[in-house]
């Protein structure tokens, strides 16, 4: 179930990442802003989703959890940005990216809450987790 959910969270990022190219190429526009108000950061942000999702794959607990910082403060930006630009919010670009950040964080935090510390290699069978209470 790990490695499913890390290539989830790999997918969603690389989803994020292309929809992000898309908008600073001009394919997706996001609601009614044009070419010059475009922020910069359309150019910025798809290499490190790209980065993110490889780096779900290190396991390491210090990555994700930059990740989930990452991906929560991208959202809350957006959300920040655009309060009153309902037609941004909604436009298939926000939708897409928003869907797909909202996916691998969930994944992260599922990851985060179930991945056993300590480097374990076996990955398919049960295993003791950070949820599980001490008998």
């Amino acid at each position: 179930m790990i490695k499913t959910v890390m290539w989830i969270c790999f997918v969603m990022a690389m989803i994020a990442a292309l929809a992000y190219v898309l908008m600073g190429i001009g394919v997706l526009k996001p609601g009614n802003l044009s070419d010059g108000s475009m922020p910069p950061f359309y150019y910025i942000i798809p290499a490190f989703y790209v980065a993110m999702g490889v780096v779900v794959f290190l396991r390491k607990r210090w990555l994700w959890i930059a990740d989930v910082v990452i991906v929560a403060f991208t959202i809350a930006v957006f959300y920040a940005m655009y309060p009153d630009q309902p037609d941004v919010m909604w436009s298939a670009p926000g939708l897409i990216t928003k869907v797909a950040q909202v996916l691998m964080l969930a994944g992260l935090i599922y990851l985060l809450a179930t991945y056993k510390s300590g480097g374990s290699k076996n990955l398919s069978g049960p295993e003791k987790t950070a949820l599980d209470l001490p008998a």
